[in-house]
């Protein structure tokens, strides 16, 4: 079984001063999930290379048994120096996509075209795709085989307007999750902030919040084996 794990390779946070990047726990946890599940794991991000870390994801509050075990896994550490190139990625050679979160893809992933491309072919194939906390934003801009938005009728979760207000973000990012998957026709859905909460529609596993990370990366694992 194979997975490809998209990260964002975008730091900078709007017009401020601040760094972004990918979140740290939403990375490891569904890594070290897939890799004891004996998956094959490739790492991709649109530049390719070190993705960045979104320094927030690093502070001594958010640290977890998963992100501890990154930081001191040389192997890994190694792996995620020198991800793929998204343009070099093809479907037809993985089983599931997935995407972990942070704010970086907001301004990346979402309108980024190879991305676009990548998570139609996977869904072409009827092969799931899966994303966490902000990376549902991958799916605002793909469009299913009849030309309309994927996550049009479906239904999705993400980081909540009120997550995105308690963090102090919500003037900052370019759009709020929330109110974009509405937008694009999805049936949001969320519990309250900070909870894990997980949606699956079909092979579409969306969830809300870094809680939500092994969570998703566990229904993304029981479709795949249900699937052989």
């Amino acid at each position: 079984m194979k997975i490809v794990i998209v990260l964002t390779s975008h730091s900078k946070l709007g017009n401020t001063e601040g760094k972004t990047g990918f979140w740290i726990e939403e990375f490891a946890t569904p890594y070290y999930l897939f890799q004891e599940s004996g998956v094959k794991i490739t790492l991709a991000s649109p530049e390719g290379g070190q993705p960045p870390i979104d320094p927030k994801s690093d502070t001594p509050e958010n640290q977890t048994e998963s992100t501890i075990r990154y930081k001191k896994d040389k192997k890994l550490l190694e792996l995620m120096a020198n991800t793929t190139k998204l343009q070099d990625i093809s479907a037809t050679n993985f089983d599931a996509i997935f995407y972990p979160g942070g704010h970086g893809p907001l301004w990346d992933l979402a309108t980024d075209k190879n991305s676009i491309k990548l998570i139609e072919d996977f869904w072409d194939a009827k092969k799931p795709v899966a994303t966490v906390c902000h990376s549902p934003s991958v799916l605002l801009n793909v469009k299913d085989e009849d030309g309309e938005y994927l996550v049009k009728g479906k239904k999705v979760t993400g980081f909540s307007n009120t997550e995105e207000q308690a963090v102090q973000l919500d003037k900052i990012v370019p759009f709020l999750l929330e109110d974009e998957l509405k937008n694009k026709g999805g049936i949001y859905s969320k519990k309250e902030d900070w909870a894990s909460y997980v949606v699956k529609d079909g092979l579409l596993i969306t969830g809300q919040n870094p809680a939500s990370s092994g969570d998703v990366a566990k229904e993304l694992l029981t479709l795949l084996n249900h699937k052989k």
